[in-house]
């Protein structure tokens, strides 16, 4: 099995809008076609996901071992005969896919698969007022431990990569510093919600604007669950 850490070095947080009740199309097309064939040019793929409250929304995560890979890894796919044959009706689901943070480890990475089937990852997005890493450790040494013993354990934190996009055929989200980490909720997704409410309004003072939160489901070949 892939080692999960080797590809945590660079991260892409994913975010596509899709056409019209074209989800299912598009994530039954990316699990059979897409998985295999972009680890096998260097990438890993640590998960997929509908986003329930936003029926055209599709989200999925991979990583890199590091910016020079990245670029080889998604010159060999893209310019690859898996894309070609089979991205032309990939794109035709798609509105806009350039919803995407390039981000790099700031604190503890994702953990190896596993997870309950019905379980809900949520990822938080966070746009810091001081510098990054200040928050990054604050949150570490503060925040994690309070949401603990609240019963929600955080994983999987990540501050924006700040180095040129090496591949601009794909766009990302550019001029922006954030700080991303995740939680997973499982039957009582309510609970989980609530804490986290609690926790986005003792963060409002560090914080530009209030946090994007995403509460994903996984699909069938998520690793992440």
């Amino acid at each position: 099995m892939t080692d999960f850490a080797e590809f945590q070095s660079v991260v892409e947080l994913r975010r596509y809008s899709l056409r019209d009740g074209r989800r299912d199309e598009l994530i039954e097309l990316f699990e059979r076609e897409f998985v295999e064939t972009q680890e096998a040019c260097g990438m890993h793929l640590f998960g997929l996901f509908r986003e329930p409250a936003e029926p055209d929304r599709f989200v999925w995560l991979r990583g890199f071992r590091d910016m020079e890979s990245r670029r080889t890894a998604l010159e060999s796919f893209y310019h690859g005969p898996v894309w070609r044959e089979h991205g032309p009706a990939a794109n035709e689901t798609m509105i806009d896919a350039s919803d995407v943070l390039l981000l790099r480890p700031s604190g503890p990475g994702f953990p190896a698969p596993g997870g309950e089937p019905g379980s809900r990852v949520v990822a938080t997005v966070c746009h810091p007022l001081g510098p990054v890493k200040e928050f990054s450790k604050y949150f570490a040494d503060s925040v994690a431990p309070a949401l603990r013993e609240a019963g929600v354990d955080t994983f999987g934190h990540f501050e924006t990569e700040p180095a040129e996009n090496t591949f601009p055929r794909l766009p990302v989200r550019e001029n922006e510093t954030v700080f991303v980490w995740f939680s997973k909720s499982a039957e009582d997704t309510e609970a989980h919600r609530e804490v986290l409410d609690r926790t986005d309004a003792g963060l409002s003072g560090e914080l530009e604007r209030p946090p994007q939160r995403l509460e994903l489901t996984p699909t069938q070949r998520s690793l992440l669950r």
